[in-house]
């Protein structure tokens, strides 16, 4: 104590809750109500109905609150990423000793550079197809090997593991450890998704971290990661953040979980329900396998005494009366065909020989008339009847005495023989 600053003996000791207040009264009496600018991060609204949000720029951040009254007049969406100018007083939170803006009032100033940039790759993905329900593929019911993509620390992989457990213990279960945050994470969570791929073990993925604000889990924003998810051959389920917390990993995802330890019950049912369905199956098995043999067994028994197992001599008769009726009938038929044949032939050959005696008679009657014509067209018929024909000496049939001159020769054709003359004059001329 000697060596005590001086004026330390007249000092005053503050208790926590007076200096609390007294910076409060500093606070609201110097700054009092003022308007700031900022974007949203991590809000959230909680039972009561209050609404607990951050506004941040690119070096500091500001706590703040709308409660539950201003909340609900509110038109102006307060969600993570949004850009707003509020309203509202500087005061502080005695129990935490925090200073917070309790807001008044709320305006739209935009949009935040990180939901810009998130709308830009939900835009620019969901273009490409790989938000396209069609390429989603459906969770293994029993998977044996479960990759897991989160940090190795925290409490996600420890909520993973105990539903796991309690669900079906016996299961297989790979970690690829990452980082969940900060520069590099989005890097080594899509590497640990095309490595989990390479290794031709493991039937689903679990991507998952827990909850926080836009920045915290803008790793799983990245087009890096969507894309890995995308290329998996394996199913994903992404499971990050909490109920309210989208992000484009979810999107791009087989299957989205509210939660991690909400994926871990997707992945696996739990192993009472198998061994009760198997148990359902077996009796439903046992059911239809008695059913069948009282089938089978009344089959048997109604066949055993009906009469032609008591009789089979008479049921052999019965077969082999029917078998010589249809013999006879087929032998019947047979010879009526062959009589049918032999009578369609005979009349065949009746009209041929019918038809030929006809034809020759009718070309025999045409070659007749022809050769009458030829008669009564040949000259010397006509000859024979005392007509003559008288040609130049070149040959032409004359017809007309005045092409004939004085002293030409002709030659008259006779019905015997022929006569050569010479004419002494013209018609009407003199010798």
């Amino acid at each position: 104590m000697d060596d005590a600053p001086v004026g330390l003996s007249k000092r005053r000791v503050y208790r926590v809750a007076e200096l609390t207040r007294r910076i409060k009264s500093l606070l609201e009496s110097d700054i009092g109500a003022v308007w700031v600018e900022g974007e949203v991060s991590n809000a959230r609204i909680y039972p009561s109905g209050h609404l607990y949000f951050t506004l941040k720029d690119e070096t500091a951040q500001i706590s703040a609150v709308l409660f539950r009254g201003a909340a609900a007049s509110c038109k102006i969406p307060v969600k993570d990423g949004a850009k707003l100018r509020v309203w509202g007083e500087i005061s502080v939170y005695e129990q935490r000793g925090q200073y917070q803006l309790i807001v008044r009032r709320v305006e739209d100033a935009g949009q935040g550079d990180l939901q810009k940039a998130f709308e830009a790759l939900k835009a620019k993905l969901t273009a490409e197809g790989l938000f396209d329900p069609a390429r989603k593929r459906p969770l293994p019911m029993l998977p044996r090997t479960i990759g897991i993509v989160t940090s190795p620390a925290g409490a996600v992989i420890r909520d993973i593991l105990n539903v796991l457990g309690r669900r079906f213990p016996d299961r297989h279960i790979l970690l690829a450890p990452v980082r969940v945050q900060g520069a590099g994470a989005a890097e080594e969570i899509a590497a640990a998704i095309d490595l989990l791929n390479a290794r031709g073990d493991v039937d689903v993925i679990i991507v998952a971290r827990g909850g926080g604000s836009l920045e915290d889990l803008w790793a799983f924003n990245e087009e890096i990661v969507a894309r890995a998810i995308a290329r998996s051959s394996i199913p994903v389920i992404s499971a990050v953040g909490h109920d309210t917390d989208f992000t484009i990993s979810d999107f791009v995802a087989d299957v989205r979980a509210p939660t991690p330890s909400a994926a871990a019950e997707l992945v696996v049912r739990p192993k009472k329900d198998f061994e009760e369905l198997i148990a359902v199956y077996r009796r439903r098995l046992a059911h239809a396998l008695r059913g069948q043999a009282l089938l089978l067994r009344n089959r048997y028994l109604r066949a055993a005494r009906s009469y032609v197992f008591r009789e089979p001599a008479h049921l052999l008769a019965r077969h082999r009366e029917r078998v010589a009726r249809a013999r006879e009938n087929a032998r019947r038929a047979l010879e009526s065909a062959v009589i049918q044949r032999r009578q369609r032939a005979d009349e065949a050959g009746i009209r041929l020989a019918h038809g030929v005696q006809l034809r020759s008679q009718r070309a025999r009657h045409r070659l007749d008339a022809a050769r009458q014509s030829l008669r009564n067209l040949n000259p010397r018929a006509v000859l024979n009847r005392g007509y003559s024909v008288t040609f130049s000496v070149d040959g032409r049939a004359l017809t007309d005495a005045a092409e004939v001159p004085a002293g030409a020769r002709i030659r008259t054709l006779l019905a015997k023989g022929e006569l050569l003359s010479e004419t002494l004059s013209q018609p009407g001329g003199s010798p």
